[in-house]
């Protein structure tokens, strides 16, 4: 289709009139309007078939099989957010936008394969993704009202949106591009209700040549509205269930215009901990399709969830941290290894028959099970233990401890270190708002682990009295991404008691566990000689006591772990470390992510791209007890599965 709608067919009507006032002649038409809770696509009768996934979440070297599927799944339409931290993780180093960060390829992409693009650039995107997408330095001014119309805060995003948006803009319908529609800031009426602020972020989009329609997303009741919506702009709802609802909530509330389910979760997501959470293929497309028998637009999230790699996973908050999981399959209809799953037939099936389509063959090799490497197990053996790692690191004195983000660090460990006089006999140490969890140990000698939940309860000690040598490794385990302690700071925040005493006087090694893996291997070694490294000290003394750089009494200890695998011809394959603990593991030097025994998840998703034939390195952090080998497996184990799942905002 290549005509637009013309005034004359969009006339008596007040909403379209209202569509037609946000872009004045001087501005191309958009795409998309709407009349009389009607979509249009230039002039004609359009519905919304998308599906969420994120480039930053898949390698590139799979986006194209990954867009391939959604249009396999009738989709008409990929939704993405931009996440500013993808691109930006330093202040003073530019945005980067080439390579796995090349957004403008990854948009094209769709585009060439037939899809129309929604474009989500926040700033603030939540997504389960650390921080909900900002750089730890961007919102780190304690005078900084986050998402608000303080102008610390909207002077930090206009920087980035004039680096952002200069890659959207060329990519617009109207320029000839895929994207259609771009969202306003990210259900915000489940954060604040600073309306100045959503109008800021509406002029920004339009003061950078975005003309294509604008929305806003908040969940699905009156509430949320209350606080995320704008009444000159179109607003779209996130929910899992009870679509009905919303819908009489949007005909009552936004008269006139389309009911756009821009976030339908038919799966939901993983916290380190809890059960897998699951929710079946038929239900979440029975629920689907009362929106499409509505004649609602939908949005499926997530339609491919992807990897959380590294340590870009988010957090939430409920009386205590909960770290996201590294696996963001999010039980969607593709799976996190791109399997077609039951979900995805009976979403498509629904799709197909919303849109006036007969069911097509799927292409054989979509259907067909990917390659994957045959199941094996290979030896790990042990590198450098974790305490002559962290203490080689070159320290930072203060009086008080110093977070991650005075330490200029966003992601990783902080090993703090203090001499303090100790009572004889029990002592109980505490530490005052930790973020988020720590491992102490006096003279050397390991004592346990607090977290934000127990650090005020503190861990009890028994020593001969004197001065004694006190270490706390803090890792930050993913930064809060929803809620109202969005923008949280990471390490130790106030300070340190024996008792009730401070103790001052602090070193602080902050461990970039994101630099590049051959400078970490040298840290703590014979051969480390850099410059901003000092040696460890293995005398013995209290100030730094000799220690095997165990968390735990297993004699295996924690550190690095070393491991070879060889294989005739790369493919997908499932990572699993029996008898490990916490850490993070690498793959060819490329940080893949976390894991923990304490699961779900057992198995992380190694794709195909990260390996070669022949030798591959496998590296392995353990910060609490390390095992003996790893182990592959020809399929994923994400975790015992609970109870059906499904958000419901009501």
């Amino acid at each position: 289709m290549s005509t637009f709608m013309t005034s004359s067919e969009m006339a008596g009507s007040s909403e379209a009139t209202l569509v037609e006032e946000n872009f004045p002649p001087a501005r191309p038409a958009p795409a998309l309007s709407y009349s009389a809770r009607l979509l249009f696509k230039y002039g004609q009768p359009h519905r919304i078939i998308a599906g969420a996934i994120h480039y930053f979440r898949i390698h590139p070297e799979q986006w194209q099989d990954r867009i391939d599927r959604l249009v396999a799944m009738g989709i008409n339409t990929l939704d993405t957010y931009v996440a500013w931290n993808f691109h930006q993780p330093y202040e003073d180093v530019a945005p980067d936008f080439t390579g796995w960060k090349d957004l403008a390829k990854f948009i094209t992409l769709a585009g060439e394969s037939g899809l129309d693009v929604i474009v989500r650039p926040g700033p603030y995107i939540c997504a389960e993704w650390d921080n909900g997408g900002f750089p730890s330095w961007a919102v780190s001014d304690p005078e900084m009202v986050l998402r608000s119309s303080d102008p610390l805060f909207t002077g930090v995003v206009e920087k980035w949106f004039d680096q952002l948006l200069p890659i959207i803009e060329p990519l617009q319908a109207c320029h000839g591009g895929p994207v259609v529609a771009v969202q306003i800031e990210n259900e915000y009426g489940s954060y604040g209700d600073d309306k100045e602020y959503l109008r800021w972020n509406r002029k920004a989009l339009l003061d950078r040549g975005i003309t294509e329609i604008l929305f806003t997303a908040d969940g699905g009741t009156d509430y949320y509205l209350d606080g995320g919506s704008l009444p000159d702009t179109w607003a779209t709802a996130t929910l899992g269930s009870r679509g009905e609802e919303a819908d009489a909530v949007w005909q009552r509330r936004r008269p006139g215009e389309p009911f756009f389910n821009v976030e339908f979760w038919n799966g939901w997501f993983d916290h380190w901990g809890e059960d897998h959470h699951t929710r079946g293929g038929v239900d979440a497309a029975a629920e689907a399709k009362k929106i499409l028998d509505l004649d609602g637009s939908i949005c499926l999230y997530m339609a491919h969830g992807g990897t959380n790699f590294g340590l870009t996973s988010g957090a939430n908050h409920d009386g205590a941290i909960q770290p996201t999981v590294t696996s963001y399959d999010s039980d969607a209809p593709i799976a996190e290894d791109g399997r077609l799953t039951e979900k995805f037939y009976a979403m498509r099936e629904a799709f197909f028959a919303a849109s006036g389509r007969e069911l097509t063959p799927i292409p054989v090799h979509l259907e067909r099970p990917g390659a994957v490497i045959p199941a094996c197990t290979f030896e790990l053996t042990r590198g450098t233990a974790l305490l002559d790692f962290v203490r080689a690191i070159k320290p930072v004195h203060s009086i008080k401890p110093m977070s991650f983000e005075k330490l200029g660090l966003d992601r990783g460990l902080v090993h703090y270190s203090a001499k303090a006089v100790l009572p004889v006999g029990e002592a109980t140490i505490k530490i005052c708002d930790l973020h988020d969890r720590a491992y102490v140990w006096v003279d050397g000698k390991y004592q346990g682990v607090l977290t934000d939940a127990t650090c005020e309860e503190g861990v009890k000690v028994t020593t001969a009295g004197g001065l004694a040598a006190v270490e706390i490794l803090v890792e930050n385990q993913g930064r809060i991404n929803y809620g109202p302690f969005f923008g949280q700071g990471k390490g130790i925040l106030d300070g340190v008691l024996i008792n009730q005493r401070y103790i001052f006087q602090w070193d602080q090694r902050p461990v970039n566990l994101e630099k590049p893996l051959s400078e970490l291997l040298q840290v703590g070694t014979a051969e480390d000689s850099s410059d901003n490294l000092e040696s460890p000290n293995s005398s013995g003394t209290k100030e730094n006591p000799a220690t095997d750089g165990s968390a735990a009494t297993d004699g295996a200890g924690a550190g690095y772990f070393h491991g070879e695998l060889r294989i005739e011809k790369a493919a997908d394959t499932y990572l699993s470390l029996p008898g490990f603990g916490k850490g993070v593991v690498w793959v060819n030097g490329f940080l893949l992510g976390r894991f923990w025994e304490v699961g779900p998840q057992v198995t992380l998703y190694v794709p195909a791209p990260l390996l070669k034939a022949g030798a591959n390195k496998i590296t392995v952090l353990e910060f609490e007890h390390g095992g003996t080998h790893a182990e592959l497996h020809e399929e994923p184990n994400l975790g015992l599965i609970g109870v059906t799942y499904v958000e419901d905002l009501g």
